[in-house]
């Protein structure tokens, strides 16, 4: 589970986080899914749950998604929205950003694929896909774009990596176009891009 985050309402909170990672536990069993944040500071984040029914209001849809996979995982809320840098959902499939500051790039929105805002991603994903083989679909048909949460939160410069207890894989939206790799060692770290992470 979780372990960093601030304690707000107490008794309903931390119930709440208890049965969440239960049911985590059971679904996950053999499985770990972590990350660290070494910061000497905050950025405000704290532990977040959005429940199944929780409305996404994904930038460029037209449909609210109001019946989805309950989240658990860090992030900065802003305006009563998760902004997440990490986390995993009720079916055991972990998501994380790291940052890649000069390499990331992300796309203007386009009419022939589904726009996803870099800072809906992890939700995008962890609502809507129950296992990595569903994400790989999902990301297949996925724009990635730069359109900002709000003037006071550009793009953060990041990669991903996702996995489940099928395996594991890394996404890189560069200039050039999205990429998407099997990570074999189920590790990343920040920069350099994942192929140099592996010697290649």
């Amino acid at each position: 589970g979780y372990i960093a985050g601030k304690k707000k309402n107490h008794d309903v909170y931390w119930y709440q986080i208890t049965i969440q990672q239960s049911v985590i536990r059971e679904v996950l069993k053999d499985f770990n899914f972590g990350r660290t944040l070494d910061y000497e500071f905050s950025y405000g984040n704290e532990i977040a749950i959005t429940p199944r029914n929780y409305p996404f209001h994904f930038r460029h849809s037209d449909r609210v998604l109001d019946k989805h996979y309950a989240i658990i995982g860090m992030a900065h809320i802003s305006d009563s929205y998760p902004l997440y840098y990490d986390a995993i959902n009720e079916k055991g499939l972990g998501m994380a950003g790291l940052n890649f500051v000069g390499n990331a790039a992300y796309a203007n929105p386009v009419s022939d694929k589904e726009n996803v805002a870099q800072f809906e991603f992890i939700p995008w994903i962890l609502s809507q896909c129950a296992t990595l083989e569903e994400a790989r679909q999902k990301l297949s048909c996925m724009n990635l774009t730069n359109t900002q949460f709000s003037e006071n939160f550009p793009c953060a410069q990041l990669h991903w990596i996702l996995a489940d207890t099928s395996g594991c894989i890394v996404v890189e939206s560069m200039k050039d176009e999205l990429h998407i790799y099997d990570n074999p060692v189920g590790v990343l770290t920040n920069n350099p891009p994942f192929p140099q992470q592996m010697f290649q």
